[in-house]
């Protein structure tokens, strides 16, 4: 008999496999970075068709294999269709999911990761929030959750709202994350600053990222 475990989670990246199968990377509250297969959902009308799509948050029920786990059932609680129909918004929302699979492990503890990769979602679905903006925190906070957010840097002359604006990324709470706005200087200031650090501190290139600097 298999036994299956629920998992709250967003799905991160999904590919085809097979003829009708589809390969889904899942970040989750419970078990970190898993991989599972979602049996038929490149079949029209398959109940797991949009489950699969990137993006999807909700609760997964699964059935563990000896390599990998298998999609029963879903219940998806969001999925971001705004994102569908908008493709700069779409395009941010892969990187942030390429950034978020780069920096995560199976059966680690990603529970803030995850948390920052949704509420970005949700703030990508802003329309008061300017995307460069949403990406300039992300990727600050991302940094901070890994444990290596240095702070404002000591060897450039900042605005001082520039400089609030960081330490408030790095000492607030995810859900409360995306609650400001700041004037294009700040913005310039920012995005400078998330740019250098996420070169010192990840130092990885992104294809997403190449996408978006073609449109920005």
């Amino acid at each position: 008999m298999q036994e299956y475990i629920t998992v709250t989670g967003i799905v991160l990246k999904q590919s085809p496999v097979g003829e009708y199968d589809r390969h889904i990377s899942l970040l989750t509250k419970e078990r970190g970075k898993i991989s599972a297969f979602a049996r038929g959902a490149r079949k029209p009308g398959n109940k797991l068709a949009a489950a699969a799509a990137p993006f999807s948050f909700g609760r997964f029920k699964l059935y563990e294999g000896r390599s990998s786990y298998t999609l029963a059932e879903a219940d998806i609680q969001n999925y971001f269709e705004k994102l569908r129909s908008d493709y700069e918004g779409a395009c941010y929302g892969m990187y942030f999911a390429e950034v978020a699979d780069y920096y995560t492990r199976e059966n680690s503890d990603e529970r803030e990761m995850m948390k920052l990769f949704y509420q970005s979602l949700r703030a990508l679905c802003t329309e008061s929030l300017p995307n460069q903006l949403v990406q300039c925190v992300f990727e600050c906070k991302a940094i901070a959750v890994n444990g290596e957010f240095p702070g404002p840097p000591a060897d450039r002359q900042l605005e001082e709202s520039t400089v609030y604006a960081l330490q408030y990324i790095a000492a607030t709470p995810i859900e409360r994350l995306y609650t400001f706005a700041v004037s294009d200087s700040c913005l310039a200031e920012l995005r400078q600053v998330a740019k250098d650090y996420m070169k010192r501190f990840v130092g990885k290139e992104f294809k997403s990222l190449e996408v978006l600097q073609t449109l920005c």
